[in-house]
């Protein structure tokens, strides 16, 4: 399965960068994710409880980071396994380029293959699900850069649901 996209991100390609690296980040933004450790320099190691279809199950995983051209891109090479359910295994090209507005365009490009339960569910619903995740995962990263629009932030919400909270940690 291919999935391509790409996010406009009101934040200067520094803050992406870093936040693309930083391990409590990627825990909040993955949907699903009970535990994340790592380094970008060791690579990451995590817990996602996800239900596909039918098959619902918790994936151990780690991913390593390749080709690192600092600020600028990065291939994201992981596999996961699931038990009875199956394993996922792939690779993610991420590459960030500056707007003429001071934003980031983040461009992605996967490429993963399911085994086990997972790929008897077939590609439909396994490409749905992968739209999905990628979705929610760059629209839970967007909302943890960018600012609230005016008078929309939720002040009783906790920071990781906040929009905005890594900028405003990062004091950008």
């Amino acid at each position: 399965m291919e999935l391509t996209g790409s996010r406009t991100i009101a934040a200067d390609r520094a803050t992406v960068w870093a936040a693309l690296n930083d391990p409590e980040v990627l825990k909040a933004c993955i949907p699903g994710t009970q535990d994340l450790t790592g380094s970008p320099e060791e690579g990451f190691e995590a817990t996602v409880v996800q239900k596909v279809g039918p098959v619902k199950a918790t994936f151990k995983g780690a991913v390593a980071l390749e080709d690192v051209v600092e600020g600028t891109s990065y291939r994201l090479v992981g596999e996961g396994k699931g038990g009875a359910a199956g394993f996922a295994k792939g690779a993610a090209d991420v590459s960030l380029a500056d707007t003429e507005d001071g934003g980031t365009e983040l461009t992605y490009t996967v490429d993963a293959k399911v085994g086990g339960k997972l790929a008897q569910l077939g590609s439909r619903i396994i490409d749905g699900f992968a739209k999905k995740m990628a979705d929610q995962f760059f629209t839970n990263f967007k909302d943890a850069l960018e600012p609230a629009p005016e008078g929309e932030e939720d002040e009783d919400a906790p920071e990781a649901e906040k929009k905005g909270w890594f900028a405003r940690l990062k004091g950008k």
